[in-house]
């Protein structure tokens, strides 16, 4: 069976790029206006690299993280430009992530430079008020902090330690819509207790993951925001066996496995669900690796896919990912 090359799908989870655009998923805002933002100006914002003072509240964003882009866009922040990733399976023709590809266009937001490739003065022609990116990762620019930082107040964050929820209330904080942000939350918590109803859940217990091919797995771990979404569901999370894992290479929310001890690492899992990062079908590969075959979930037929755009969750890529979800467990 053909494959992507690692790299490119490497390259695209690095850059998140984790983790649809239907009505259900996308806020109301008007293409050129983001919510009126509250509370106290100036205030000062301590982030990654530092602090940034903010003398009153923005009304022109630019976020040089593809991956923090969605959660403004959730929020209706004023946001003008983004970065855009290398166009993958994850994204539209212009490199913007799928699962919010749609509202940025309705919403009148251009493509600040492509392919990750940091462009100081695309930034600039944008003419922004704050600038919003990420101090690590593969769509990182805080090298170009005091760059950046010299065409408007900067913030860098490392999305990478955050859930979506508290990613989406940082950036409330930072802009002024703390109260956005927290309608957005509930109005997602209440949605999926509502979701929830509609599951009739497999064996359990479950495990989610990334399937690497001859290079192994990722496997979520029971804090990841993969492994939380699934519990709001009501799934019973099993984490892989730790005896199991690759040393050194584990953490941000995964534990990594390698080919040959995926079988026994994941021993404990009735029910896989593994995300499609490079395309094509995430099932067939998974469970077509002959090292798999009697690992329980392979052998009961109990593989499924848990979508393209849940690796980096935001409120778009969640609700998708729920939606998935219900429309495979139903009934």
């Amino acid at each position: 069976m053909a494959r992507r090359p690692l790299a490119l799908i490497l390259a695209a989870a690095a850059a998140a790029l984790l983790a649809g655009c239907s009505p259900t998923a996308a806020p109301d805002a008007g293409a050129d206006s983001g919510a009126a933002a509250g509370g106290e100006w100036p205030r000062t914002i301590t982030h990654e690299l530092g602090e940034t003072e903010l003398g009153e509240a923005p009304l022109r964003i630019v976020s040089t993280s593809p991956s923090i882009t969605g959660s403004l866009l959730a929020i209706d922040a004023p946001l003008v430009g983004s970065g855009a990733a290398t166009v993958t399976p994850l994204t539209d023709d212009q490199g913007f992530f799928t699962q919010w590809a749609d509202v940025a266009k309705e919403r009148g937001v251009e493509v600040a430079y492509p392919n990750l490739t940091l462009d100081i003065d695309g930034v600039d022609a944008l003419e922004p008020d704050l600038i919003i990116g990420s101090a690590n990762g593969g769509d990182a620019t805080g090298d170009a902090y005091e760059q950046l930082s010299e065409i408007a107040p900067t913030v860098m964050l490392d999305y990478s330690s955050m859930t979506w929820q508290d990613l989406t209330t940082e950036l409330g904080k930072i802009t002024g819509l703390e109260d956005e942000a927290a309608e957005r939350i509930a109005e997602y918590d209440s949605w999926v207790s509502e979701q929830a109803k509609l599951i009739s859940l497999p064996e359990q217990p479950t495990t989610a993951l990334v399937y690497m091919g001859a290079d192994g797995s990722w496997a979520f771990t029971p804090d990841s925001p993969q492994a939380q979404l699934l519990t709001a569901l009501g799934f019973e999370y099993a984490p892989v066996i730790e005896e199991f894992t690759s040393e050194g290479q584990s953490g941000r929310g995964v534990d990594v496995l390698t080919s040959e001890n995926s079988a026994a690492g994941l021993k404990n899992a009735q029910t896989i669900l593994t995300v499609a990062m490079g395309g094509g079908d995430p099932v067939a590969d998974f469970t077509g690796d002959p090292l798999l075959a009697n690992q329980p979930a392979v052998a009961g037929e109990r593989v499924f896919s848990l979508g393209t755009q849940s690796f980096r969750l935001d409120y778009y890529s969640a609700k998708l990912t729920v939606e998935l979800l219900v429309d495979t467990f139903s009934g």
